[in-house]
C-alpha cells in the first residue's frame, strides 16, 4: 500500500470517520478536505446490490449533469454529407470520416468523446481496437451512434456522462470540480442518482443501493447515508 502524504493525513482528520452524512454535509466535508493546488475533480462511487456477471443485472446509462463537468469537452464526429454540416453547426470540434480514421491510426487522440452516424460504423470499426480501450468508441447504448448528431454533440458539450457498473458492483462517475461549490455538486449528484435508481434491474433482489462515497481527486472519501437518497430525489 502506498505511503500516505502529510497533506492527505491532515485532510483525513477533517472527515468524520465512520459517520455517514447527508448529501450537503458529505459534499461540504469532501470539498473542505481538498488540498491540491489545482481544481480537483469531485468523484462519486456507488456500490450496488447487483451481480454484473449476469446480463440482466448490468447497470449502464447516461445522464446530462445540470452543471456539466467544469471542463471543455472536445467532441469528434464521424459523418459525411449533410451530417458533417450539422455537426459543425452544433460546434463539434472535429468532423470527418476516412481522414479522421487515418489520423487516429497514426496515433492522434486529441478529443474526449466521439459520435458517429450509423452509416459510418463500418468505417469506425476499423479503429475499434484503438478507440475501445480508451472509452472513445461510439455506442448506440450511450447515444453516440445516431443520425441526430446535433443533439448528441450538444449534450456531450453540456456535460453528458456515461457510466456502467464494474465487476465489483461499483459505479464511478465525475460530478464536477471543487470550484463548483456544495450546491452545484449536490444537484449534479441528485441527477446522477435519480438515473441510478431508475435503472434498477427487476432481477436485483435485496438492498440495491448499498453504499455511496464522495471524494476529490487527491482527497479522502466521505460516506453518504443511503437512506437520504430517496427523500432527496423526491
Amino acid at each position: 500500500m502506498p505511503k500516505q502524504g502529510k497533506k492527505y493525513i491532515e485532510a483525513r482528520k477533517t472527515i468524520n470517520a465512520g459517520v455517514q452524512s447527508d448529501f450537503s454535509g458529505a459534499v461540504h466535508q469532501a470539498l473542505n478536505a481538498s488540498y491540491a493546488k489545482f481544481d480537483e475533480t469531485v468523484d462519486v462511487a456507488v456500490r450496488l446490490g447487483v451481480d454484473p456477471r449476469h446480463a440482466d443485472q448490468m447497470v449502464r446509462g447516461t445522464v446530462v449533469l445540470p452543471h456539466g463537468l467544469g471542463k471543455e469537452v472536445k467532441v469528434l464526429v464521424f459523418a459525411k454529407g449533410e451530417k458533417e454540416k450539422e455537426a459543425l453547426e452544433a460546434n463539434a470540434d472535429f468532423v470527418g470520416n476516412e481522414d479522421l480514421v487515418e489520423k487516429i491510426k497514426g496515433g492522434w487522440f486529441g478529443f474526449d468523446k466521439a459520435v458517429a452516424t450509423p452509416d459510418m460504423m463500418g468505417t469506425v470499426g476499423k479503429i475499434g481496437k484503438l478507440l475501445g480501450p480508451r472509452g472513445l468508441m461510439p455506442n448506440a447504448k450511450t447515444g453516440t451512434v445516431t443520425f441526430d448528431v446535433a443533439k448528441a454533440v450538444k449534450e456531450l458539450k453540456a456535460g453528458k456522462i456515461d457510466f456502467r457498473v464494474e465487476k465489483a458492483g461499483i459505479v464511478h462517475a465525475p460530478m464536477g470540480k471543487v470550484s463548483f461549490g456544495v450546491e452545484k455538486i449536490v444537484q449534479n449528484m441528485t441527477a446522477f442518482l435519480e438515473m441510478i435508481m431508475r435503472l434498477k434491474p427487476s432481477s436485483s433482489k435485496g438492498i440495491y443501493l448499498k453504499g455511496i462515497a464522495i471524494s476529490t481527486t487527491m482527497g479522502p472519501g466521505v460516506k453518504i447515508d443511503t437512506a437520504v437518497v430517496k427523500d432527496l430525489i423526491k
